[in-house]
């Protein structure tokens, strides 16, 4: 069955097509009989407007693109929650693709996006990320962007961020608060920035507190994941037993690392106390429950997708949009990887 266009509506009831579209808006210069007739038939044939055409005359397709490394991530599901949450509030639809951190991904699925020709862009970078062009690409022909989390510092668009070094700064002081003297750093790849600001971090409060910085004691994932935390784990125990505290990039690293330890009985945090990154909901349940920086995932989905929709509404006004950076606060959840009951 063909869709009902207002052509057919207009036929049927002998009147223009100008008159059956400003029938079913509402506009108050169609006589309350004649709106009452176009709804009815409108109803009895299961009419519904064409998007479509919709967004050509408006230039607007309500939709807006979302790319992040991976969906089943705890802190990126709840970006995505913020994300909708706001995004259905205000009337768009959100496309959601998943780049898996490859950079060769990455690059389809913004050429993708701008094919769909959508509101906007949101993004957070895969680790490969060491090219930007596509990236650049999307300001070039003036697409609304934010990125969030994994950003670049090069790329002058609207961002939404927490201070990782801060937040990094702040885990290892926890460490060094609670009594530990040699401290080990998981850390994640060397591109993303987050990356790169949580090492600085961790490195800064070292210094600040007259403990030696160790290349030795810091290891790098390649692609952040639980088995990674399990090999270093193991690595750690053997190269340096004498290991009193270790920051974790993220808590499913983390989470790991300590399962390694439960498994051949190192005792957690009596030899060696273990301290996460984003507050995920395992670290509440893993045993010991593990110490962890909280982040403000939900809010800085909501407020990725404010940003966004700010510049959307600039642009469509023909202003001038000066990006800017929001920063949202993060704070130390201290349990018991780091504090004996």
């Amino acid at each position: 069955m063909r869709d009902i266009t207002l052509k057919q509506i207009a036929e049927t009831l002998g009147i223009s097509i100008t008159t059956v579209s400003k029938a079913l808006k509402g506009y108050p210069d169609v006589s309350p009989k004649t709106r009452k007739a176009v709804l009815e038939l409108a109803q009895s044939l299961s009419y519904t407007p064409n998007s479509f055409a919709v967004n050509l005359r408006t230039k607007e397709s309500r939709t807006i693109g979302l790319i992040i490394p991976e969906v089943v991530h705890h802190f990126f599901s709840n970006v995505i929650n913020g994300i909708i949450d706001e995004a259905e509030k205000n009337g768009y639809l959100v496309i959601i693709l998943q780049s898996n951190e490859s950079l060769e991904l990455e690059k389809k699925q913004v050429e993708l996006l701008m094919q769909k020709r959508v509101d906007g862009i949101i993004m957070s970078l895969s680790n490969e990320s060491n090219d930007d062009e596509h990236i650049r690409d999307i300001l070039r022909k003036e697409v609304p962007f934010v990125m969030f989390d994994k950003i670049s510092k090069l790329i002058p668009c609207s961002k939404v961020i927490i201070n990782d070094q801060k937040a990094a700064f702040n885990a290892v002081q926890h460490l060094i608060q609670k009594g530990c003297k040699k401290i080990a750093h998981i850390r994640g790849p060397v591109n993303p920035q987050n990356a790169i600001d949580r090492f600085l971090g961790y490195k800064k409060a070292l210094e600040q507190n007259g403990i030696p910085f160790d290349s030795k004691m810091v290891y790098t994932c390649k692609n952040v994941t639980f088995e990674e935390g399990l090999a270093f784990g193991k690595q750690i125990a053997i190269e340096h037993p004498d290991v009193d505290g270790i920051f974790v990039i993220t808590d499913l690293v983390a989470v790991g690392v300590l399962a390694h330890f439960n498994e051949i009985g190192l005792k957690v945090p009596e030899q060696v106390k273990i301290i996460g990154f984003s507050n995920w909901f395992m670290s509440q349940v893993i045993t010991p429950k593990l110490s962890t920086v909280d982040q403000p995932s939900f809010e800085m989905g909501v407020q990725s997708f404010k940003l966004l929709l700010e510049e959307i509404n600039t642009k469509k006004e023909l202003h001038p949009f000066q990006p800017r950076t929001i920063e949202l606060e993060t704070s130390v959840i201290e349990r018991d990887s780091t504090s004996k009951n």
